[in-house]
């Protein structure tokens, strides 16, 4: 069967202070991290030996596992296996890069972020013209908060015209019609993100074909529902594997809502769900944001 799992083991650190983040400049100790790398390629271990499936992995962690040398090595090997339909990870992006030239990058993926005031605009920017010149797929985002405005419309003028440009909306945001018009023209899919889906009782595939898994191998159908459907490792969360409403009365979180099936979202992310990279190009708008037309 297809099987997507979505990893988060307990690394937390991580070398952003962002102000909307609750795990800003948190340090793991030697002992946690060496917990991490002990349980990241305890799960790498089992994905190398699963024949029964085929995988499609997006590395979530509360921290950020780029910087880590274990995180860049799984992915890499990872990428080489001919059962992973997909590999990918959330980043900030402030990573070495050369690691990617080990990766296939027909299985490999990126799901950058960039975060103003943590590091500086050309940095990112760098960054971001060195994995197009690599052929990495990637998609680039920022969170929607009004001071970001101006730089998001800077980063839409500078991306290649092909990088999906994806906006969150802040957390305990309220946003105007005005003002979410002025996100949606930098994302046209920022509505979906604009509001909490409701989701109570609605089918969703998390649970069935959508699984999450923490550091001990612990499975549950996805970041949010606490409810655990078995163990990774011995095998038990395949009892367990079926269709499942959403217990939940709304879901406001991308990873989280996009396998809703009440939403078109796999049929506007087909083949980029997980490295959040939609298949229609009228979803990459050529846009004017700063008297030119974006590239």
């Amino acid at each position: 069967m297809d099987l997507t799992i979505l990893y988060r083991g307990p690394l937390a650190s991580c070398d952003y202070d962002c102000p909307y983040c609750p795990f800003a400049k948190r340090r793991d100790s030697r002992a946690q991290l060496a917990a991490d790398r002990a349980a990241l390629e305890r799960f790498a271990a089992w994905a190398a030996a699963q024949r029964e499936d085929r995988l499609s992995l997006l590395f979530t962690p509360w921290g950020e596992g780029l910087v880590r040398s274990w995180y860049r090595r799984t992915l890499a090997e990872l990428s080489r296996l001919p059962h992973l339909r997909r590999v990918a990870i959330q980043t900030n992006l402030s990573c070495r890069t050369d690691w990617l030239d080990t990766a296939d990058l027909d299985t490999l993926a990126l799901w950058c972020t960039f975060h103003p005031g943590q590091t500086p605009y050309d940095r990112f920017q760098a960054k971001c013209r060195d994995l197009a010149a690599r052929g990495v797929r990637h998609s680039v985002g920022i969170v929607g908060l009004p001071e970001h405005l101006e730089v998001a419309r800077r980063l839409r003028d500078d991306l290649p015209a092909h990088v999906y440009l994806w906006v969150n909306a802040a957390e305990g945001q309220t946003y105007t019609d005005a003002e979410a018009e002025r996100w949606t023209a930098l994302d046209p899919l920022f509505p979906y993100s604009r509001h909490p889906h409701r989701s109570a009782g609605l089918p969703c595939r998390t649970g069935e074909s959508v699984l999450s898994v923490d550091g001990e191998g612990t499975v549950r159908r996805c970041h949010f529902v606490p409810a655990e459907l078995g163990n990774l490792y011995d095998g038990s969360y395949r009892r367990a594997l079926r269709p499942r409403a959403c217990p939940l009365a709304v879901c406001d979180c991308h990873i989280g809502y996009v396998h809703l099936e009440t939403l078109p979202l796999y049929d506007v992310f087909a083949g980029g769900v997980l490295e959040r990279i939609p298949a229609a190009p009228e979803f990459r708008p050529t846009i004017t944001t700063r008297g030119r037309p974006a590239r």
